[in-house]
């Protein structure tokens, strides 16, 4: 199946990259969950809204663009797939290892735990 990156990994290839994703993704939560809380106190339509959600919106885009860079997979907010060429594995925010695998066709919702 036809993956975003080249990029195929094995278990400790993704192991070892994963502390760089953690450090580039808890800083874009850290850098975010700000912002989010300000958007929560908004009011809808409150023009402060739209800054506030664009700044956000750059937040994850960088945030995005780094973890692409390093071979991985952007599946979803903090969530990062590692293509092994069966499938992914699978780490989402704040996790601390790598312990989930999914087929290419499951998604999230399909994973299951590495044994």
């Amino acid at each position: 199946m036809p993956t975003e990156s080249d990029r195929q990994f094995t278990l400790q290839e993704a192991a070892a990259l994963l502390p760089d994703i953690q450090r580039l993704t808890h800083d874009a939560v850290a850098r975010s969950e700000p912002l989010a809380r300000q958007l929560d106190a908004l009011e809808d339509g409150d023009p402060l809204r739209a800054p506030i959600a664009a700044s956000m919106h750059e937040i994850v885009e960088h945030w995005s663009s780094e973890v692409r860079a390093l071979g991985a997979e952007v599946k979803g907010l903090w969530l990062v797939d590692f293509d092994n060429g069966e499938g992914y594995y699978c780490w989402r925010h704040p996790e601390s290892a790598i312990t989930h695998f999914h087929d290419y066709d499951e998604g999230f919702a399909g994973r299951m735990k590495i044994v």
